[in-house]
């Protein structure tokens, strides 16, 4: 066992506005099965590229340990898919290998293979394979399931859940349940670790919010209180000063009425008041400053909200006995359904079997097939590409070019977690979970009958997973997906379309 010692990080990309970091300090143990989360943007790679020795800091980290980054960098794809094993973990016994690649359910042939014939989930499995083969180093494993369909995360979870000593960037929920013990979050005022899988420290953040939001009503309502008995007080004794040389005591006086016992106790009762006023004041600033200690790490998402155009009849799409090929290669056989309205339909299957091909022939891409398609007139779709790569400039000029109501694209975009400082930046400089939250809401603002989203959520963190869940639950727009998070499919589809 050893630590990873934090201390006093601060850290900000040269020229930006603000700190990812600031003045932070925590330790982890590289036995651990470290679940690394937190909404887009908040400096998850940017963290693991500060313990790679990528960036200057202020601060230190000390670590008595090597750390090995995945995806590890393939310079030449074109080369046997073993030699890129070796180069990663030159000392490997094949013996090893052999155990590494059946506990990921991946065939031994792979090794003998190009490594870029390989589909992207084998290329992920290798890669993990060969890094683990590594002794003694602490392994930065950044979001492996972009490419790996329902099937290859469940293996990849059970695989990992065999091993330690790994930080691991995933906001797939199922994904991490089945293979961490510790959650590092990074939250909107500090960074901590709990023991246990996301769902514990979900479910102790719930309570944490709940406890801090009744907190918070209840310091309202006390501050309330007491500006109102400070303001009683305060006029009390006004009233009472006013007396101790009022017309009447000034009249008494000169007739020799009033005794110098009255003028005391006058003046005693206002030194009073003025007292009392001073301590509900007091109260007043003391609990103002308890409540400006809640609600720091209350993730602020707001609703979304979508108004999907109506369509004149109920049948959208219909595919019947439908064939797509490439290059002469037949990618999805005899592929039938239909879309009507109001279904939310979960296009699935292994990598490879053709989805994303159905989804972008229903889109009206050039795509050779055989079959029948049919889709109803005038039908206005939006859509949303795993693709983020084009995205450059900055949000307004997007909008324009899109012809989407610039304002409603950016309030979609707060909500999602955007600062207004993002606004104010190019695209290019997105994280790629930014850059999907951009196509999402520009989707969003679209006026559509129909929305297709090809993998809308990679890269997403699941705070925004959860507000999009939120969303189509709650407006019911009639959409068809491609999604490999297993909680998002099944809470969110109506129905599932399988591709073999």
């Amino acid at each position: 066992m050893a630590l990873i010692n934090i201390s006093n990080l601060t850290f900000a990309y040269e020229g930006s506005y603000d700190n990812v970091f600031e003045n932070v300090s925590f330790q982890i143990d590289t036995d651990w099965k470290l679940g690394f989360t937190g909404r887009n943007g908040r400096g998850k790679t940017t963290f693991l590229n500060l313990l790679r020795g990528k960036y200057e800091y202020s601060g230190k980290i000390s670590a008595n340990t090597a750390f090995e980054y995945f995806p590890f960098d393939v310079e030449d794809k074109n080369v046997m898919t073993k030699d890129i094993v070796e180069q990663i973990s030159p000392a490997f016994q094949t013996w090893e290998l052999s155990r590494e690649l059946s506990l990921l359910e991946i065939s031994e042939t792979v090794l003998s293979r190009p490594y870029d014939t390989l589909s992207n989930g084998e290329q992920t499995k290798v890669l993990l394979a060969a890094l683990f083969l590594r002794e003694n180093n602490f392994l930065l494993i950044d979001e492996p399931t972009n490419h790996l369909d329902i099937r290859g995360r469940e293996t990849v979870s059970r695989y990992l859940n065999k091993k330690s000593g790994y930080i691991l960037v995933s906001h797939d929920r199922a994904f991490l349940d089945g293979c961490i013990d510790h959650v590092l979050s990074i939250n909107r005022a500090n960074i901590e670790i709990q023991r246990g899988n996301f769902s514990s420290w979900l479910a102790n953040k719930e309570r944490q919010d709940h406890f801090e939001l009744a907190e918070n009503e209840k310091l309202k309502k006390d501050i309330n209180r007491l500006k109102a008995a400070a303001r009683q007080s305060t006029r009390w004794a006004d009233k009472v000063e006013s007396t101790k040389m009022g017309k009447g005591a000034a009249a008494a006086r000169k007739k020799g009425q009033v005794s110098i016992d009255t003028r005391a106790y006058n003046a005693e009762k206002s030194r009073r008041m003025q007292q009392r006023r001073k301590n509900l004041e007091r109260r007043q600033d003391a609990a103002i400053e308890e409540k400006s200690l809640l609600l720091k790490n209350i993730e602020r998402s707001g609703d979304l909200k979508i108004i999907q155009l109506p369509y004149h009849t109920n049948r959208l799409v219909s595919l019947a006995d439908v064939s797509v090929s490439y290059d002469e290669k037949v990618i999805c056989h005899h592929v039938n359904f239909t879309i009507e309205r109001g279904d939310r339909i979960a296009l699935c299957g292994r990598n490879g079997s053709g989805k994303s091909s159905i989804i972008k022939l229903i889109c009206g891409i050039n795509i050779a097939y055989t079959g029948e398609l049919i889709k109803g007139s005038n039908l206005r779709i939006s859509y949303v590409s795993q693709d983020t790569s084009f995205l450059k400039g900055n949000l307004s000029d997007y909008a324009a070019k899109n012809e989407i109501d610039e304002s409603l694209f950016k309030a979609i975009l707060r909500k999602l977690d955007f600062s207004r400082i993002q606004f104010e930046k190019d695209m290019n400089t997105f994280s790629g979970g930014q850059k999907k939250k951009v196509l999402i809401a520009k989707s969003l603002c679209e006026k559509a009958h129909l929305l297709v989203w090809d993998e809308p959520l990679n890269f997403i963190d699941v705070m925004s997973r959860m507000q999009i869940e939120a969303l189509l639950l709650e407006y019911a727009p009639t959409i068809l997906f491609v999604e490999h998070d297993r909680v998002f499919c099944d809470k969110v589809a109506t129905k599932t379309v399988n591709l073999i």
